[in-house]
């Protein structure tokens, strides 16, 4: 079986073309960062815009790509939620008219499962049960996963997310949209240990995050250090900032995982969403789950980001349980991820 996949949710238009047996056949990713840099941030009229403009160009080009038409499909999935409407609203209309046209089921698809599942792609993959870090600009969460579509929310960030964190912090630092990645480069010049910023929310019991007070307590060490300074001070103290900030970050990730696991009595982890390409948080989440003699798993760092592999992925795995959706489509920017119905087993 082979399923096309789309997602819009944001300021990413991922194709791609997922087969059961061979895996992913081609896929296409397109960036909206020049669209936005200008503006510091996600324009979502300018993000809904820009998906009409490349979502059907890029299907053709997937297509081709993988020297299939319309007819050898099985299926089209597409993100469904949650995310900005516009946004949503177009990968809905677009996969749901194209499923109708070429007379095939249409799959909506959970954004955050999808992030969940990416790791499937890889040739490594996690076995059931697992604990999941959806970790990226919009979400925070910890998940108990026993199978697809069997999800227990743990715990989640009751502010900021993690990636949110990251580049309003950047933006603090001066550094360009989008903050996230820029500040992880900047960090590594950082020396370590000369500021300390708090790891919040870990000297309490529970799985909730909140990292916007510490991004205000990152704001308030800038605008303390950073006044009077020669240009190569200013450099040094704002990379001296991200290390700590990015270490804050890091621990607090970690110190939730191992927390997680310790409750749930499982050894494997897996994390996902635009945050787990970072570095820093790869081996100090390795270096976790190995002292609990457990192991932690990742999507490769394409699959990081909003892509539509994970989308044609979970799509087929849905398509397989039964799921059609009717000729109406519903775009729904929020979502709770536990709501989702179990896959049916064969």
């Amino acid at each position: 079986m082979r399923i096309l996949g789309i997602e819009t949710s944001c300021d990413e238009t991922g194709i791609a073309i997922y087969d059961d047996e061979q895996g992913i056949l081609a896929h296409r990713l397109y960036s909206q960062i020049a669209v936005h840099a200008d503006y510091g941030g996600v324009v979502p009229e300018l993000a809904s815009r820009d998906h009409v403009r490349k979502t059907i160009p890029l299907i053709k080009e997937v297509l081709a790509d993988a020297q299939l038409t319309p007819q050898d499909l099985d299926g089209v999935a597409y993100t469904a939620g949650p995310g900005l409407v516009g946004a949503l609203l177009v990968g809905c209309s677009i996969g749901r008219s194209l499923a109708y046209g070429w007379n095939l089921p249409a799959v909506p698809v959970h954004h955050m499962e999808g992030h969940l599942l990416a790791p499937m792609l890889e040739d490594d993959i996690p076995e059931f049960p697992f604990v999941a870090l959806l970790v990226s600009g919009g979400h925070t969460m910890l998940v108990r996963v026993d199978a697809i579509g069997e999800y227990k929310l743990l715990g989640e960030s009751v502010d900021d997310a993690a990636g949110e964190a990251f580049d309003k912090t950047a933006k603090l630092l001066g550094l360009d949209y989008p903050g996230g990645p820029a500040l992880s480069k900047m960090a590594e010049q950082g020396v370590a240990g000369r500021f300390k910023l708090p790891r919040p929310m870990t000297d309490r019991p529970g799985l909730d995050f909140s990292f916007s007070g510490l991004k205000t307590a990152a704001g308030t060490l800038v605008r303390k250090e950073c006044t009077n300074l020669s240009a190569d001070e200013l450099a040094q103290t704002h990379a001296d900032i991200a290390n700590a900030f990015q270490q804050a970050v890091v621990d607090t990730l970690a110190i939730k995982c191992k927390r997680a696991l310790q409750q749930e009595g499982l050894k494997r982890l897996v994390i996902a969403g635009g945050v787990s390409a970072n570095t820093s948080l790869r081996e100090k989440l390795a270096i976790t789950t190995k002292k609990l003699g457990g192991s932690v798993f990742y999507p490769r760092p394409e699959f990081c980001t909003d892509n539509g592999a994970m989308i044609a992925y979970a799509g087929m795995q849905r398509l397989k349980s039964g799921t059609d959706a009717d000729l109406t489509f519903k775009a729904s920017p929020r979502w709770s991820l536990d709501s989702l119905p179990p896959v049916k087993q064969d």
